[in-house]
């Protein structure tokens, strides 16, 4: 049984020995996302986006999820296994720690860390911050019940507010995660600012694992960003879905196609939704109405691949010093470690 706190919007099991703490977070500064100024600046640009963040209702969290399991699409399983290979190591050398994950999802990887944690007696806890409360407050309730020891603070929010409110620390370090290739979704520049509130946010000596796309043939990415089942495009068209319910929007999905395609001189897959005619679409408590030609474009996401040096090389250039990576039999994937320096 769960009780909902309205004065703290916080989740906590009624047992009296609770090891789960869900947070929902609402701060002034998630304004931005809640009122949709981001969609009205992106959809009066030209060309025209939408920020990536709005794929994430229940509906695409759960095609995300789909995504990952998909024949083409091989980031999740290869990060999986590289993680299956090496967790081990992980934990041996940042040693007993805090998991942080931004992102958290399913937290299905997050469960080979564990593992690895676990199986070297450590104490085990653990601190998800993740867009989709659903998702998160089920994965947290299924890992309570196959880790007796673990202990949770969750938080439901963007990685920013997440990052604002992480607790304290109860173990002797922490260990910051940001799978899935995440940070590809990110431009240089906010991938600069992003590292720099990174590394304010953790002490001197704590860790960042990150998971990252690398670069390869131009065939096998645009085959994982063009599934031959669709489930793709039914996550990128569910972003107009989305954008419907929460702003009283008349997008008409059937007059809409997915589009992507890797950019070789920016080493980065674009994802688009492209119009099927010409089209007047609104947005009415945004107060807004855009039109659309045939075969324009609006950008729904970016997906950069990286050079494992250059990566190691940038971060370094934030403080942190560069531990090891680790990547598949194919170099298609890397996890980079990482340590904050103290400051100088």
């Amino acid at each position: 049984m769960t009780i909902f706190d309205r004065r703290t919007s916080t989740v906590r099991l009624s047992s009296r020995q609770s090891r789960l703490n869900l947070k929902h977070l609402t701060a002034p500064k998630d304004i931005h996302h809640d009122f949709g100024i981001d969609v009205v600046e992106g959809l009066n640009k030209f060309p025209k986006s939408i920020p990536s963040k709005y794929f994430y209702d229940q509906l695409g969290s759960e095609l995300f999820e789909r995504i990952c399991d998909l024949d083409e699409y091989y980031p999740t399983r290869t990060e999986t296994a590289i993680l299956q290979s090496y967790a081990a190591e992980i934990a041996a050398i940042t040693g007993e720690c805090e998991l942080i994950e931004l992102g958290s999802g399913s937290s299905t990887k997050t469960r080979i860390l564990l593992d690895a944690y676990r199986d070297r007696g450590d104490r085990l806890r653990y601190v998800p911050i993740d867009i989709s409360g659903s998702i998160l407050s089920n994965s947290a309730i299924a890992l309570l019940s196959d880790y007796p020891t673990l202990a949770i603070d969750g938080f439901v929010g963007t990685y920013e507010l997440g990052l604002q409110h992480l607790p304290q620390p109860h173990l002797p370090t922490r260990l910051l995660c940001f799978l899935g290739s995440t940070l590809g979704n990110f431009s240089p520049d906010e991938c600069d600012v992003f590292c720099d509130r990174l590394a304010g946010v953790l002490q001197a000596g704590e860790y960042l694992l990150l998971g990252i796309d690398l670069q390869k043939s131009k065939s096998v990415l645009e085959a994982a960003y063009n599934d031959r089942l669709g489930v793709t495009a039914a996550f990128n068209l569910n972003l107009l879905r989305h954008l419907n319910y929460k702003f009283e929007g008349d997008f008409d999905l059937t007059r809409f196609e997915h589009a992507a395609f890797y950019n070789q001189e920016q080493h980065q897959i674009e994802m688009y939704l492209r119009s099927l005619g010409r089209q007047r679409v609104n947005l009415r408590s945004l107060d807004l109405s855009i039109d659309l030609e045939p075969n324009e474009t609006m950008l729904t996401e970016i997906s950069r691949k990286f050079n494992l040096k250059h990566l190691a090389r940038d971060l370094e250039s934030k403080g942190f010093r560069h531990i090891r990576s680790w990547t598949d039999p194919n170099h298609w994937y890397g996890l980079v470690l990482c340590q904050i320096l103290p400051l100088r």
